[in-house]
């Protein structure tokens, strides 16, 4: 199969190309633009490509009685207090906007409205995120690929006859899947990352994915998979208020995470077998001469 290749800004995705890592903040910065740029900092310090956002309108995304029902919080006392405290408006994006600028890495967001796809259309971001919850949104799925950008679309909680009918509306081209279960945090026996190798079969857009798994062994594999991108949520710590930060990587995982991936191509070879310099010496000193 042919595979296409994916340009992001300065960035190509696809085979053959280093592993484009990105550090999700999601909503993990609880409604602190000094927190997200905390985990910016970290996003870069240990080598990720970009850091994702995501962004809802809230009263078009959730209906009055989601937003009326009783959620305890250090906004308030409903679910709507909460959804509107923890979402970034124009002044924190713009803050958000100039720091990823001035210290040099991308950043985008998944929208989960038409009208937040508009909203950060203000900021030329490089790419567009479909969130596993909208991958059955056929509205927002064509309103996203009219804007001509990228799209990164996640498989999360969908079938291989939902994820066909997705496709068929973005297209092949300018897409990546991101093969991900919707479990926070995932176990074992739900990760199955053979489904890269699935998807990598099926399709010849470059393959990702995207873990909510403990630790960092599952997003190494998928690279040793054939995944083309690996996406994690990240945090300054993970016993923080959220519900994502279960599913997070603190600083130290992160990091690991990172190297380790960047290793992968090394630790693979290319299959011939051969005998290296550095181990001629040993020859030398364990063989029995013939």
């Amino acid at each position: 199969m042919n595979r296409k290749c994916v340009h992001i800004a300065n960035k190509i995705v696809g085979d053959s190309f280093p592993c484009f890592i990105i550090a999700e903040i999601g909503i993990n910065h609880n409604g602190s633009v000094d927190l997200a740029k905390k985990m910016i900092d970290i996003a870069i310090t240990t080598g990720c490509d970009a850091v994702k956002f995501q962004k809802r309108t809230i009263d078009i995304v959730y209906t009055k009685d989601e937003l009326a029902k009783e959620r305890k919080s250090v906004f308030g006392n409903t679910n709507g207090d909460l959804k509107r405290g923890l979402e970034f408006g124009e002044k924190e994006y713009t803050e958000i906007d100039s720091y990823c600028k001035e210290k040099g890495i991308l950043w985008f967001a998944s929208c989960w409205d038409e009208q937040s796809v508009d909203f950060m259309e203000k900021f030329n971001i490089p790419c567009y995120k479909i969130a596993s919850a909208s991958l059955t949104d056929d509205n927002l799925l064509k309103y996203t690929k009219s804007k001509g950008k990228p799209i990164l679309l996640s498989t999360g909680m969908s079938t291989m006859e939902e994820i066909r009918h997705a496709v068929n509306i973005l297209g092949e081209d300018n897409l990546i899947i991101y093969h991900c279960t919707s479990t926070y945090p995932s176990n074992a026996e739900e990760t199955n990352l053979r489904v890269i190798q699935t998807l990598k079969k099926e399709f010849s857009c470059p393959i990702g994915y995207s873990g909510h798994e403990r630790g960092v062994t599952p997003s190494v594999l998928a690279v040793a998979l054939g995944a083309n991108s690996v996406e994690r949520h990240i945090t300054v710590d993970r016993t923080n208020w959220g519900s994502d930060q279960a599913a997070s990587l603190e600083m130290a995982g992160l990091y690991h995470m990172v190297r380790d991936i960047r290793q992968v191509p090394s630790l693979l070879g290319d299959g011939k077998k051969i005998v290296y310099p550095r181990e001629i010496p040993i020859i030398e000193k364990l063989r029995r001469v013939k």
